[in-house]
């Protein structure tokens, strides 16, 4: 049975880039690639990077993308409602529900709009990759273009539907699960607990 690796980058502006490899084929996912390159690009020798994948288009989340394909190949990805709103252009626009296989596991893509138009989740086995549209203890920051009632609705009809044991992997701060943030989060009080 084939092992899902997760590394955790640390990056320029406090975001997360990861690194998620199959143990057993070496073949890995990039997420939100952001700045220095140098820096993640160091956590993939020895694998074949298959994607490149952004969870959002703020800079801090996308900036080294094309830098880094040309370092270490693979093909880049991106909703295009975040692309139009930031004029950014990828191999590859993801849609709702997308799986990309990577070695033996697959990646499902989940728009989920609100933090930017075209924010997106990635969810591996029961791992889910959440950029700014929940962090442990909060949610990402609002910017212009953050539609908060959009973010609170794509949390609800999207991440909530997802086992409570999912680990969630944020694009700023530590990482948590479901369950803990149902728990714990602010946004959630006064939710129903999922049945």
């Amino acid at each position: 049975m084939a092992k899902l690796s997760i590394l955790k980058v640390k990056l320029e502006r406090e975001v997360n880039g990861y690194v998620v490899t199959c143990s057993s084929t070496k073949e890995a996912v990039v997420i939100d690639p952001g700045l220095p390159v140098e820096k993640i690009a160091e956590q993939l020798k020895g694998l074949k990077v298959r994607y490149i994948l952004a969870t959002h288009c703020h800079p801090g989340h996308v900036a080294g993308k094309d830098d880094l394909k040309e370092l270490v190949g693979g093909e880049t990805g991106l909703h295009s409602a975040d692309a139009k709103q930031f004029l950014r252009s990828a191999d590859r626009y993801l849609l709702d529900g997308d799986e990309l296989d990577f070695g033996e596991f697959k990646l499902t893509v989940l728009h989920t709009p609100g933090h930017t138009p075209g924010s997106v989740c990635f969810v591996v086995a029961n791992h889910a990759f959440v950029g700014d549209t929940l962090l442990a203890g909060g949610i990402g920051k609002q910017t212009p273009e953050t539609d908060l009632r959009r973010q609170m609705m794509s949390i609800g009809t999207k991440l909530l539907r997802l086992p409570l044991t999912t680990a969630l992997y944020p694009g700023h701060g530590p990482a948590s699960s479901l369950e803990r943030e149902l728990a714990q989060n602010p946004i959630f009080r006064g939710a129903p607990a999922p049945s």
